[in-house]
């Protein structure tokens, strides 16, 4: 069984995961804004903090453009809340302990280390524009820069959108 490959104008999958700061979010709930959904391996891992701090620099561009970003990793809330605190993250991380999210973006993958072969996640953003549409999909992300090059691809969607919800 082959998992579903997002692209770009696809409908982004609707969801609903619980939160870091113990809300659930709901996707549909964010419609009329730009979402950036970033799915990452592990938290307080070395790779996976410097993409949450590139996230958590640029965060006041993100919200000025009325976007909303949120973290996705099969790690629990209370290991999200501990890694946003250890990090000062100004943005909501969603726990995805069964996959099931991640198999719903084709992130859940075979992957090879050191010649074994095992599921884990392939490090991954989907830009949703407002209308709830992939605009932008990103895959075995190099996570230096990767939250400006993000920027640059949120300020082609030309958004102009009111202050964001919640993040």
């Amino acid at each position: 069984m082959s998992d579903p490959l997002i692209e770009e104008g696809d409908r982004a999958p609707d969801f609903t995961l619980p939160a870091d700061d113990g809300t659930q979010v709901r996707l549909a709930d964010l419609a009329g804004h730009p979402v950036v959904l970033y799915f990452y391996p592990r938290d307080n891992t070395p790779g996976c903090t410097r993409q949450a701090a590139g996230f958590r620099d640029a965060h006041p561009e993100f919200q000025a453009a009325g976007a909303v970003v949120l973290g996705i990793s099969p790690d629990g809330v209370a290991s999200h809340a501990r890694f946003r605190d250890r990090h000062d993250l100004n943005f909501r991380l969603l726990a995805d302990p069964d996959h099931s999210v991640a198999q719903l973006y084709g992130t859940w993958r075979e992957k090879s280390a050191f010649g074994v072969q095992k599921m884990g996640l392939e490090r991954s953003t989907f830009l949703v524009d407002p209308a709830g549409r992939v605009a932008r999909v990103w895959r075995k992300v190099k996570v230096d820069g990767h939250a400006q090059e993000v920027l640059a691809a949120l300020s082609s969607l030309g958004q102009n959108t009111q202050d964001s919800p919640a993040t």
